[in-house]
């Protein structure tokens, strides 16, 4: 019975290899650091509480210099204060999804 010829495999995307071989350096890394003392997790603590902090303080800034600047019916500070959270949040679930990654 003769068998066909076989076909060379198709060749992966150029970056996947790449991509690949980051994730398993990575993946080393993290095992190789067996522990991670308090002193990391209550840097990631304020790490994260800042990165939500300063966006919203700067909302309030930017809200209150808007209300004294053009006075009306919408709350500039209170717009301008839920833009600041939720930038904030984005920010801090960028950050733990970064460090996430390392393990």
């Amino acid at each position: 019975m003769a068998e066909k010829p076989s076909t060379p495999p198709e060749k992966a995307p150029e970056g996947l290899s790449k991509t690949v071989g980051q994730r398993a350096r990575r993946k080393q890394r993290a095992r190789a650091q067996t522990h991670r003392t308090a002193w990391f997790g209550l840097g990631m603590f304020g790490l994260v509480g800042w990165s939500i902090a300063i966006p919203t303080l700067s909302g309030i800034a930017l809200g209150a210099w808007a209300d004294r600047r053009w006075p009306g019916d919408p709350s500039w500070t209170l717009t301008f204060l839920i833009i600041g959270v939720a930038l904030g949040c984005l920010n801090a679930w960028y950050w733990i999804k970064q460090e996430s990654k390392d393990d």
